[in-house]
């Protein structure tokens, strides 16, 4: 695919290769490394704004950041327009450059409470949330999906009210809401959406290699495409598609990460996501199923360090 530099609304983004918010994995040394390695766009974990509004602890420390992060983007989840727009204009967010509305997450907790992937049947109330929040200031993106059921799509409509509304940027998950995460994408409808809208389109779903990368591109025309869960097997994925020269292996990334996340999260947090982030890492790796139950029985920083070492040397 190529790889160029993007503009979102007033930011010029050094990439268009995207890394989804990932709920559990797209803490703060997440993006930090996925930035490292070539990522043009990091989002922290969908944050739900119901949560912020009543000061959640656990919600609130979804939204760390510091001053290394090079470009600092919030993804945001709700259907209340009115509490959309005095979340996004909070002192809370107000270290964020780029507020990402979720509008597609297909979960049918969040589906019924009339959030995520819902709101692509109100349009209406949609627009009046991309509206609200733009209010703030910021750089507005929206994340959807192709449609609700797989026999009915409209993603060029939607893309349509987004840019209408005033969003600077949208991501189309290539499934609809009733897919889930299974079956082929369906590269028509966003590449139909492309075709409708001015603002830059990023294409995301069923991407788990650069070949896949390039068959998204080709196939719909869009303008970057989004990394999900494939970047947690392989985050030098980003160096792979940006050609970007990274002198690092897997061990030496699962190190710096456990470092870094040591220093701005307790123990418990640490232990939790590397040993999740390993699980992962360790997926195509021969002779590491041994490994697995001792990974997830460590009780302490070094003794993780310690059976990373034994399984990624």
């Amino acid at each position: 695919m190529e790889i160029r530099k993007l503009r979102a609304g007033g930011i010029l983004l050094p990439s268009n290769v995207f890394m989804a918010p990932l709920a559990g994995y797209t803490c703060y040394p997440f993006r930090i490394m996925a930035y490292a390695l070539g990522a043009g766009l990091c989002f922290t974990e969908m944050s739900s704004t119901n949560a912020l509004k009543y000061q959640d602890r656990a919600t609130r420390r979804l939204l760390l950041t510091t001053e290394k992060e090079p470009i600092k983007a919030v993804q945001l989840l709700g259907g209340n327009p009115a509490v959309m727009e005095e979340m996004a204009a909070s002192e809370l967010l107000s270290g964020f450059d780029i507020l990402d509305i979720n509008m597609g997450c297909p979960v049918p907790n969040v589906f019924k409470s009339g959030e995520g992937s819902a709101l692509m049947l109100d349009k209406k109330r949609a627009a009046r949330i991309i509206r609200g929040c733009k209010k703030s200031g910021k750089v507005i993106t929206v994340k959807c999906r192709t449609g609700i059921q797989k026999e009915q799509m409209f993603a060029a409509e939607f893309a349509r009210m987004c840019e209408d509304a005033g969003a600077d940027l949208i991501t189309i998950h290539g499934r609809s809401r009733s897919m889930m995460y299974d079956g082929e994408c369906c590269y028509e409808e966003i590449a139909q959406a492309k075709a409708a809208v001015s603002i830059p389109v990023i294409a995301n779903g069923g991407i788990f290699s650069a070949k896949d990368a390039d068959t998204m591109m080709e196939r719909t025309g869009a303008d970057g495409v989004m990394i999900a869960r494939y970047a947690l097997e392989n985050p030098f994925i980003f160096s792979e598609l940006t050609g970007k020269t990274i002198e690092k292996n897997t061990l030496q990334l699962l190190m710096e990460q456990l470092e870094l996340t040591a220093q701005y999260y307790d123990e418990t947090f640490t232990l939790a996501y590397i040993r999740k982030l390993a699980s992962y890492a360790m997926k195509k790796k021969k002779g590491t199923k041994k490994y697995k139950e001792r990974l997830f029985q460590c009780g302490s920083l070094e003794e993780l360090q310690g059976l990373l070492v034994q399984i990624f040397s």
